[in-house]
Protein backbone atom coordinates (compact mmCIF):
# COMPACT_ATOMS: atom_id res chain seq x y z
CA UNK A 1 0.00 0.00 0.00
CA UNK A 2 1.21 3.51 -0.88
CA UNK A 3 0.79 5.28 2.47
CA UNK A 4 0.98 8.74 0.86
CA UNK A 5 -2.00 8.08 -1.40
CA UNK A 6 -3.87 6.28 1.37
CA UNK A 7 -3.56 9.16 3.83
CA UNK A 8 -4.14 11.76 1.13
CA UNK A 9 -7.53 10.11 0.59
CA UNK A 10 -8.17 10.13 4.35
CA UNK A 11 -7.32 13.85 4.47
CA UNK A 12 -9.64 14.64 1.56
CA UNK A 13 -12.45 12.78 3.28
CA UNK A 14 -11.77 14.78 6.46
CA UNK A 15 -12.35 17.97 4.48
CA UNK A 16 -15.53 16.61 2.93
CA UNK A 17 -16.90 15.63 6.33
CA UNK A 18 -15.90 18.97 7.86
CA UNK A 19 -18.08 20.75 5.29
CA UNK A 20 -20.91 18.23 5.53
CA UNK A 21 -21.22 17.83 9.29
CA UNK A 22 -20.06 21.09 10.93
CA UNK A 23 -19.91 19.41 14.35
CA UNK A 24 -17.15 17.21 12.93
CA UNK A 25 -14.72 20.11 12.42
CA UNK A 26 -13.03 22.92 14.21
CA UNK A 27 -13.77 26.32 12.67
CA UNK A 28 -10.16 26.73 11.54
CA UNK A 29 -10.27 23.93 8.97
CA UNK A 30 -13.38 25.12 7.15
CA UNK A 31 -13.43 27.15 3.96
CA UNK A 32 -10.66 27.25 1.35
CA UNK A 33 -8.08 28.78 3.71
CA UNK A 34 -8.70 26.20 6.41
CA UNK A 35 -8.56 23.35 3.90
CA UNK A 36 -5.35 24.49 2.21
CA UNK A 37 -3.59 25.06 5.54
CA UNK A 38 -4.65 21.65 6.89
CA UNK A 39 -3.63 19.81 3.72
CA UNK A 40 -0.19 21.46 3.73
CA UNK A 41 0.46 20.50 7.36
CA UNK A 42 -0.55 16.87 6.78
CA UNK A 43 1.42 16.44 3.55
CA UNK A 44 4.53 18.20 4.83
CA UNK A 45 4.51 15.92 7.88
CA UNK A 46 4.27 12.86 5.64
CA UNK A 47 6.96 14.25 3.33
CA UNK A 48 9.41 14.86 6.15
CA UNK A 49 8.67 11.58 7.89
CA UNK A 50 9.35 9.78 4.63
CA UNK A 51 12.47 11.58 3.43
CA UNK A 52 14.10 11.90 6.84
CA UNK A 53 14.32 8.09 6.73
CA UNK A 54 14.96 7.25 3.07
CA UNK A 55 16.95 10.40 2.26
CA UNK A 56 16.82 12.52 -0.91
CA UNK A 57 18.88 15.34 -2.45
CA UNK A 58 16.06 17.83 -1.82
CA UNK A 59 15.95 17.03 1.90
CA UNK A 60 13.05 17.96 4.17
CA UNK A 61 10.82 20.99 4.70
CA UNK A 62 11.75 21.25 8.37
CA UNK A 63 15.14 22.83 8.84
CA UNK A 64 16.06 20.39 11.62
CA UNK A 65 13.71 17.40 11.51
CA UNK A 66 13.73 14.74 14.22
CA UNK A 67 16.25 11.96 13.63
CA UNK A 68 14.82 8.51 12.99
CA UNK A 69 16.12 5.48 14.87
CA UNK A 70 17.87 2.85 12.76
CA UNK A 71 15.42 0.42 11.22
CA UNK A 72 12.41 2.69 11.50
CA UNK A 73 9.52 1.62 9.28
CA UNK A 74 8.91 4.25 6.60
CA UNK A 75 5.27 3.19 6.22
CA UNK A 76 4.65 3.52 9.97
CA UNK A 77 6.38 6.90 10.08
CA UNK A 78 4.22 8.26 7.25
CA UNK A 79 1.03 6.82 8.73
CA UNK A 80 1.64 8.26 12.20
CA UNK A 81 2.70 11.63 10.76
CA UNK A 82 -0.61 11.79 8.92
CA UNK A 83 -2.70 10.45 11.78
CA UNK A 84 -1.12 12.79 14.35
CA UNK A 85 -1.63 15.91 12.26
CA UNK A 86 -5.14 14.95 11.17
CA UNK A 87 -6.34 14.25 14.72
CA UNK A 88 -4.88 17.60 15.83
CA UNK A 89 -6.64 19.42 12.98
CA UNK A 90 -9.92 17.46 13.01
CA UNK A 91 -10.25 16.29 16.64
CA UNK A 92 -13.95 15.50 16.34
CA UNK A 93 -13.09 12.96 13.64
CA UNK A 94 -10.61 11.05 15.82
CA UNK A 95 -12.64 7.78 15.91
CA UNK A 96 -12.71 7.67 12.11
CA UNK A 97 -9.01 8.53 11.91
CA UNK A 98 -8.15 5.85 14.48
CA UNK A 99 -10.01 3.34 12.34
CA UNK A 100 -8.07 4.50 9.27
CA UNK A 101 -4.82 3.90 11.17
CA UNK A 102 -5.88 0.37 12.12
CA UNK A 103 -6.66 -0.34 8.46
CA UNK A 104 -3.41 1.13 7.11
CA UNK A 105 -1.70 -2.29 6.67
CA UNK A 106 1.52 -1.37 8.45
CA UNK A 107 4.27 -4.02 8.16
CA UNK A 108 5.82 -5.58 11.28
CA UNK A 109 9.57 -4.74 11.32
CA UNK A 110 10.41 -1.32 12.70
CA UNK A 111 6.81 -0.24 13.25
CA UNK A 112 7.39 0.96 16.79
CA UNK A 113 10.43 3.03 15.84
CA UNK A 114 8.64 4.35 12.76
CA UNK A 115 5.59 5.24 14.82
CA UNK A 116 7.68 7.28 17.26
CA UNK A 117 9.45 9.05 14.42
CA UNK A 118 6.24 9.90 12.54
CA UNK A 119 4.69 11.35 15.69
CA UNK A 120 7.81 13.43 16.39
CA UNK A 121 7.86 14.85 12.86
CA UNK A 122 4.14 15.63 12.96
CA UNK A 123 4.48 17.49 16.26
CA UNK A 124 7.38 19.51 14.87
CA UNK A 125 5.32 20.54 11.82
CA UNK A 126 2.33 21.42 14.01
CA UNK A 127 4.57 23.54 16.27
CA UNK A 128 5.95 25.34 13.24
CA UNK A 129 2.43 26.51 12.29
CA UNK A 130 1.04 26.98 15.80
CA UNK A 131 0.92 30.77 15.58
CA UNK A 132 -1.11 31.01 12.37
CA UNK A 133 -4.00 33.52 12.61
CA UNK A 134 -7.59 32.33 12.50
CA UNK A 135 -10.17 32.80 9.79
CA UNK A 136 -12.76 34.72 11.85
CA UNK A 137 -13.52 38.42 11.40
CA UNK A 138 -13.07 39.41 15.05
CA UNK A 139 -12.03 43.08 15.39
CA UNK A 140 -12.20 43.58 11.62
CA UNK A 141 -13.60 46.99 10.65
CA UNK A 142 -14.39 46.98 6.91
CA UNK A 143 -14.24 49.98 4.61
CA UNK A 144 -17.53 49.65 2.73
CA UNK A 145 -17.36 52.76 0.53
CA UNK A 146 -17.78 51.87 -3.18
CA UNK A 147 -16.23 49.92 -4.83
CA UNK A 148 -15.19 48.08 -1.66
CA UNK A 149 -16.50 44.67 -0.65
CA UNK A 150 -19.65 44.28 1.43
CA UNK A 151 -21.62 41.15 2.32
CA UNK A 152 -23.84 39.57 -0.31
CA UNK A 153 -27.27 41.26 -0.10
CA UNK A 154 -28.90 37.87 -0.70
CA UNK A 155 -27.00 36.53 2.35
CA UNK A 156 -26.45 39.68 4.45
CA UNK A 157 -25.41 37.89 7.65
CA UNK A 158 -22.48 36.06 6.07
CA UNK A 159 -19.79 38.30 7.59
CA UNK A 160 -16.17 38.40 6.37
CA UNK A 161 -14.04 35.30 5.94
CA UNK A 162 -10.38 35.40 7.03
CA UNK A 163 -9.71 39.16 6.74
CA UNK A 164 -6.47 38.98 8.78
CA UNK A 165 -5.17 35.63 7.66
CA UNK A 166 -3.24 36.61 4.56
CA UNK A 167 -1.39 39.65 5.85
CA UNK A 168 -0.51 38.13 9.23
CA UNK A 169 0.51 34.63 8.11
CA UNK A 170 4.04 33.44 7.53
CA UNK A 171 4.25 31.64 4.22
CA UNK A 172 4.94 27.91 4.26
CA UNK A 173 7.80 27.91 1.75
CA UNK A 174 7.37 30.57 -0.94
CA UNK A 175 10.38 32.90 -0.73
CA UNK A 176 8.67 36.12 -1.88
CA UNK A 177 5.34 37.68 -0.89
CA UNK A 178 4.05 38.16 -4.42
CA UNK A 179 1.46 40.90 -4.82
CA UNK A 180 -0.66 41.85 -7.80
CA UNK A 181 -1.19 45.21 -9.45
CA UNK A 182 -4.52 46.91 -8.66
CA UNK A 183 -7.56 45.75 -10.62
CA UNK A 184 -9.35 48.02 -13.10
CA UNK A 185 -12.22 50.03 -11.62
CA UNK A 186 -14.73 52.76 -12.37
CA UNK A 187 -14.72 53.95 -15.97
CA UNK A 188 -11.68 51.93 -16.98
CA UNK A 189 -12.70 50.21 -20.27
CA UNK A 190 -11.41 46.88 -18.92
CA UNK A 191 -13.75 47.18 -15.94
CA UNK A 192 -16.72 48.10 -18.10
CA UNK A 193 -16.01 45.18 -20.42
CA UNK A 194 -15.80 42.80 -17.46
CA UNK A 195 -19.03 44.21 -15.98
CA UNK A 196 -20.96 43.68 -19.20
CA UNK A 197 -19.57 40.18 -19.56
CA UNK A 198 -20.50 38.98 -16.08
CA UNK A 199 -23.86 40.78 -16.23
CA UNK A 200 -24.85 38.41 -19.04
CA UNK A 201 -22.73 35.33 -18.42
CA UNK A 202 -23.30 35.25 -14.66
CA UNK A 203 -26.97 36.18 -14.35
CA UNK A 204 -29.48 34.03 -12.48
CA UNK A 205 -31.30 31.82 -15.03
CA UNK A 206 -34.74 33.15 -14.15
CA UNK A 207 -33.63 36.72 -14.94
CA UNK A 208 -31.88 36.10 -18.27
CA UNK A 209 -34.84 37.50 -20.23
CA UNK A 210 -34.24 40.93 -18.64
CA UNK A 211 -30.83 41.40 -20.27
CA UNK A 212 -30.66 44.39 -22.62
CA UNK A 213 -29.67 44.00 -26.29
CA UNK A 214 -25.96 43.52 -26.79
CA UNK A 215 -25.39 41.62 -23.52
CA UNK A 216 -24.73 37.95 -24.31
CA UNK A 217 -26.31 35.44 -21.92
CA UNK A 218 -24.60 32.35 -20.56
CA UNK A 219 -24.74 29.20 -22.70
CA UNK A 220 -25.49 25.70 -21.44
CA UNK A 221 -21.82 24.77 -21.94
CA UNK A 222 -20.73 27.74 -19.83
CA UNK A 223 -23.15 26.78 -17.07
CA UNK A 224 -21.55 23.33 -17.08
CA UNK A 225 -18.07 24.88 -16.70
CA UNK A 226 -19.20 27.06 -13.81
CA UNK A 227 -20.63 24.10 -11.92
CA UNK A 228 -17.77 21.70 -12.71
CA UNK A 229 -15.20 23.80 -10.84
CA UNK A 230 -17.37 25.13 -7.99
CA UNK A 231 -16.70 23.22 -4.72
CA UNK A 232 -17.63 26.30 -2.67
CA UNK A 233 -17.43 24.58 0.69
CA UNK A 234 -20.51 22.63 -0.34
CA UNK A 235 -22.14 19.96 1.79
CA UNK A 236 -20.82 16.59 0.69
CA UNK A 237 -18.07 18.11 -1.48
CA UNK A 238 -15.74 20.42 0.45
CA UNK A 239 -13.52 23.08 -1.04
CA UNK A 240 -11.45 23.71 -4.20
CA UNK A 241 -8.20 22.39 -2.62
CA UNK A 242 -9.95 19.03 -2.23
CA UNK A 243 -10.95 18.95 -5.91
CA UNK A 244 -7.47 19.94 -7.07
CA UNK A 245 -6.02 17.11 -4.99
CA UNK A 246 -8.47 14.70 -6.60
CA UNK A 247 -7.23 15.76 -10.04
CA UNK A 248 -3.58 15.37 -9.00
CA UNK A 249 -4.43 11.88 -7.70
CA UNK A 250 -5.72 10.98 -11.18
CA UNK A 251 -2.51 12.29 -12.74
CA UNK A 252 -0.36 10.32 -10.29
CA UNK A 253 -2.32 7.13 -10.95
CA UNK A 254 -2.06 7.55 -14.72
CA UNK A 255 1.74 7.76 -14.39
CA UNK A 256 2.12 4.95 -11.86
CA UNK A 257 3.95 7.22 -9.44
CA UNK A 258 6.26 5.63 -6.90
CA UNK A 259 5.82 6.42 -3.18
CA UNK A 260 8.90 8.68 -3.45
CA UNK A 261 7.25 10.64 -6.23
CA UNK A 262 3.93 10.88 -4.41
CA UNK A 263 5.53 12.04 -1.18
CA UNK A 264 7.23 14.87 -3.04
CA UNK A 265 4.41 15.73 -5.47
CA UNK A 266 1.64 16.02 -2.89
CA UNK A 267 3.81 18.03 -0.50
CA UNK A 268 4.68 20.45 -3.30
CA UNK A 269 1.09 20.78 -4.51
CA UNK A 270 -0.42 21.24 -1.07
CA UNK A 271 2.23 23.71 0.04
CA UNK A 272 1.57 25.67 -3.14
CA UNK A 273 -2.14 25.65 -2.26
CA UNK A 274 -1.44 26.87 1.28
CA UNK A 275 0.81 29.71 0.13
CA UNK A 276 -1.72 30.57 -2.57
CA UNK A 277 -4.33 30.98 0.15
CA UNK A 278 -2.07 33.24 2.20
CA UNK A 279 -1.05 35.54 -0.64
CA UNK A 280 -4.43 35.62 -2.39
CA UNK A 281 -6.18 36.58 0.86
CA UNK A 282 -3.56 39.22 1.55
CA UNK A 283 -4.31 40.79 -1.84
CA UNK A 284 -8.06 40.31 -1.47
CA UNK A 285 -8.31 42.48 1.63
CA UNK A 286 -5.63 44.88 0.40
CA UNK A 287 -7.56 45.66 -2.81
CA UNK A 288 -11.00 45.02 -1.22
CA UNK A 289 -12.95 44.98 -4.51
CA UNK A 290 -16.68 44.33 -4.43
CA UNK A 291 -18.36 41.38 -6.10
CA UNK A 292 -20.47 41.68 -9.27
CA UNK A 293 -23.75 41.60 -7.35
CA UNK A 294 -22.87 44.98 -5.82
CA UNK A 295 -20.89 46.33 -8.76
CA UNK A 296 -23.80 45.83 -11.17
CA UNK A 297 -26.57 46.86 -8.77
CA UNK A 298 -24.73 50.01 -7.68
CA UNK A 299 -22.99 51.02 -10.91
CA UNK A 300 -25.13 54.15 -11.11
CA UNK A 301 -24.08 56.93 -8.68
CA UNK A 302 -27.66 57.14 -7.37
CA UNK A 303 -27.51 53.60 -6.01
CA UNK A 304 -26.20 52.25 -2.72
CA UNK A 305 -25.59 53.61 0.78
CA UNK A 306 -23.43 56.45 -0.54
CA UNK A 307 -25.62 57.24 -3.55
CA UNK A 308 -26.32 60.75 -4.78
CA UNK A 309 -29.56 61.97 -6.34
CA UNK A 310 -30.01 61.22 -10.04
CA UNK A 311 -32.78 61.22 -12.61
CA UNK A 312 -31.69 58.63 -15.21
CA UNK A 313 -30.29 55.17 -14.55
CA UNK A 314 -26.99 54.32 -16.23
CA UNK A 315 -27.34 51.67 -18.93
CA UNK A 316 -24.81 49.41 -17.20
CA UNK A 317 -26.69 49.40 -13.91
CA UNK A 318 -29.30 46.82 -12.95
CA UNK A 319 -30.55 47.50 -9.39
CA UNK A 320 -32.15 44.05 -9.10
CA UNK A 321 -29.42 41.94 -10.73
CA UNK A 322 -28.70 38.58 -9.16
CA UNK A 323 -25.99 36.07 -10.05
CA UNK A 324 -26.38 32.39 -10.68
CA UNK A 325 -24.26 32.21 -7.53
CA UNK A 326 -21.82 29.85 -5.90
CA UNK A 327 -23.93 26.68 -5.75
CA UNK A 328 -25.52 25.47 -2.54
CA UNK A 329 -25.02 21.89 -3.62
CA UNK A 330 -26.89 19.24 -1.60
CA UNK A 331 -28.80 21.98 0.26
CA UNK A 332 -32.12 23.65 -0.58
CA UNK A 333 -31.25 27.34 -0.16
CA UNK A 334 -30.28 30.42 -2.13
CA UNK A 335 -26.98 30.31 -3.97
CA UNK A 336 -24.54 32.96 -2.75
CA UNK A 337 -21.59 35.24 -3.42
CA UNK A 338 -18.58 34.27 -1.26
CA UNK A 339 -17.94 36.27 1.96
CA UNK A 340 -14.64 37.90 0.94
CA UNK A 341 -13.49 40.41 -1.70
CA UNK A 342 -13.37 39.48 -5.37
CA UNK A 343 -9.82 40.35 -6.48
CA UNK A 344 -7.93 38.15 -7.01
CA UNK A 345 -10.01 35.02 -7.47
CA UNK A 346 -9.14 32.40 -4.86
CA UNK A 347 -10.28 29.66 -7.24
CA UNK A 348 -7.95 30.94 -9.95
CA UNK A 349 -5.02 31.32 -7.55
CA UNK A 350 -5.47 27.88 -5.97
CA UNK A 351 -5.96 26.16 -9.33
CA UNK A 352 -2.97 27.83 -10.98
CA UNK A 353 -0.73 27.06 -8.00
CA UNK A 354 -1.71 23.38 -7.92
CA UNK A 355 -1.68 22.77 -11.67
CA UNK A 356 1.50 24.75 -12.35
CA UNK A 357 3.23 22.81 -9.60
CA UNK A 358 2.14 19.53 -11.17
CA UNK A 359 3.31 20.81 -14.57
CA UNK A 360 6.74 21.62 -13.17
CA UNK A 361 6.93 18.26 -11.37
CA UNK A 362 6.24 16.44 -14.65
CA UNK A 363 8.76 18.49 -16.61
CA UNK A 364 6.64 21.23 -18.24
CA UNK A 365 8.51 24.53 -17.96
CA UNK A 366 7.03 26.87 -20.57
CA UNK A 367 3.66 28.62 -20.44
CA UNK A 368 1.08 27.19 -22.81
CA UNK A 369 -0.89 24.00 -23.46
CA UNK A 370 0.55 20.66 -22.33
CA UNK A 371 -0.24 16.99 -22.89
CA UNK A 372 -0.38 15.86 -19.27
CA UNK A 373 -4.09 14.96 -19.40
CA UNK A 374 -4.08 13.23 -22.80
CA UNK A 375 -6.46 10.28 -22.83
CA UNK A 376 -7.91 11.16 -19.43
CA UNK A 377 -11.42 12.10 -18.39
CA UNK A 378 -12.29 13.92 -15.15
CA UNK A 379 -15.45 13.88 -13.04
CA UNK A 380 -16.36 16.67 -10.62
CA UNK A 381 -18.30 15.93 -7.47
CA UNK A 382 -20.61 18.76 -8.51
CA UNK A 383 -21.65 16.73 -11.60
CA UNK A 384 -21.34 13.10 -10.54
CA UNK A 385 -24.93 11.95 -10.94
CA UNK A 386 -25.57 12.11 -7.18
CA UNK A 387 -25.09 15.74 -6.10
CA UNK A 388 -28.25 17.85 -6.06
CA UNK A 389 -28.68 21.51 -6.94
CA UNK A 390 -30.17 24.09 -4.61
CA UNK A 391 -33.69 23.04 -5.62
CA UNK A 392 -33.00 19.45 -4.59
CA UNK A 393 -32.74 18.16 -8.19
CA UNK A 394 -29.98 15.66 -8.99
CA UNK A 395 -27.44 16.98 -11.50
CA UNK A 396 -26.32 14.59 -14.26
CA UNK A 397 -22.94 12.88 -14.39
CA UNK A 398 -20.45 14.58 -16.72
CA UNK A 399 -16.98 13.41 -17.80
CA UNK A 400 -14.78 16.26 -18.98
CA UNK A 401 -11.64 16.11 -21.15
CA UNK A 402 -8.90 18.72 -21.42
CA UNK A 403 -6.93 18.48 -24.69
CA UNK A 404 -4.87 21.50 -23.60
CA UNK A 405 -3.82 19.74 -20.42
CA UNK A 406 -3.37 21.39 -17.04
CA UNK A 407 -2.88 24.74 -18.76
CA UNK A 408 -6.44 24.48 -20.08
CA UNK A 409 -7.62 23.54 -16.60
CA UNK A 410 -5.98 26.66 -15.15
CA UNK A 411 -7.76 28.85 -17.67
CA UNK A 412 -11.16 27.16 -17.50
CA UNK A 413 -11.17 27.09 -13.70
CA UNK A 414 -10.50 30.85 -13.71
CA UNK A 415 -13.24 31.60 -16.24
CA UNK A 416 -15.74 29.41 -14.42
CA UNK A 417 -16.37 32.00 -11.73
CA UNK A 418 -17.66 34.53 -14.26
CA UNK A 419 -20.25 31.97 -15.35
CA UNK A 420 -21.51 31.78 -11.77
CA UNK A 421 -21.64 35.58 -11.55
CA UNK A 422 -19.38 35.81 -8.50
CA UNK A 423 -16.19 37.18 -10.12
CA UNK A 424 -14.98 39.69 -12.67
CA UNK A 425 -12.93 38.17 -15.51
CA UNK A 426 -9.77 40.04 -14.46
CA UNK A 427 -9.98 38.43 -11.02
CA UNK A 428 -8.53 35.39 -12.83
CA UNK A 429 -6.43 36.91 -15.63
CA UNK A 430 -6.21 39.52 -18.35
CA UNK A 431 -7.46 38.26 -21.69
CA UNK A 432 -4.99 38.56 -24.56
CA UNK A 433 -5.73 39.42 -28.23
CA UNK A 434 -6.19 35.71 -28.98
CA UNK A 435 -8.83 35.37 -26.26
CA UNK A 436 -6.55 33.33 -23.99
CA UNK A 437 -4.72 34.15 -20.79
CA UNK A 438 -2.21 36.99 -20.87
CA UNK A 439 0.09 36.32 -17.93
CA UNK A 440 2.57 39.02 -18.95
CA UNK A 441 0.45 41.44 -16.92
CA UNK A 442 0.62 41.20 -13.13
CA UNK A 443 -3.15 40.98 -12.78
CA UNK A 444 -5.32 38.09 -11.61
CA UNK A 445 -5.16 34.89 -9.61
CA UNK A 446 -3.70 32.71 -12.37
CA UNK A 447 -0.65 34.95 -12.57
CA UNK A 448 -0.30 34.88 -8.77
CA UNK A 449 -0.72 31.11 -8.48
CA UNK A 450 1.71 30.41 -11.29
CA UNK A 451 4.34 32.64 -9.70
CA UNK A 452 3.89 30.91 -6.34
CA UNK A 453 4.36 27.45 -7.86
CA UNK A 454 7.43 28.50 -9.85
CA UNK A 455 8.96 30.04 -6.73
CA UNK A 456 8.39 26.91 -4.66
CA UNK A 457 9.82 24.72 -7.39
CA UNK A 458 12.95 26.86 -7.62
CA UNK A 459 13.27 27.18 -3.82
CA UNK A 460 13.02 23.47 -3.15
CA UNK A 461 10.29 23.52 -0.47
CA UNK A 462 12.23 24.84 2.52
CA UNK A 463 10.72 26.21 5.73
CA UNK A 464 13.78 28.35 6.38
CA UNK A 465 13.32 30.26 3.11
CA UNK A 466 9.63 31.11 3.63
CA UNK A 467 8.61 34.76 3.49
CA UNK A 468 7.29 36.21 6.73
CA UNK A 469 3.99 38.00 7.40
CA UNK A 470 3.29 41.38 5.84
CA UNK A 471 1.88 42.84 9.06
CA UNK A 472 2.45 41.87 12.73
Amino acid sequence: MDQILYWNAVALESDRIAHTEPKQAERGVRGPIGSSRAFAIVHLAMHDAYFSIVGAPHGTWLTAPPVAANGSSVAAAVALAAHTTLTALYPAQTPRLDRALREAELPGPGVGRGTAHGQAVARAVLRARKGDPGTDDKNYVPDTAPPNHRPDPVNPAQGYYAPAYGARSRCFAVTTRYTLDPPPKGNDPRYLEALREVRGKGIAPEAAATLPPGIAPRTAAETLVGLFWAYDGAKGLGTPPRFFNQIVRDLAAARNNTPDQNARLFALVNTALADAGILAWDDKYRHNLWRPILGIREFDPSMGPDGTAGDALAADCDPCWRPYGAPRSNVVAFNFSPPFPAYPSGHATFGAAAFQMARRFYGVDADGPDTLTDGMGFVSGELDGHTTDNDGVVRPRHIRRFPGGLWQMMEENGRSRVYLGVHWSFDAFVTGPDGGMDLSQNIGGVRLGRDIADDLWAGGLKQCQAAGPRTP
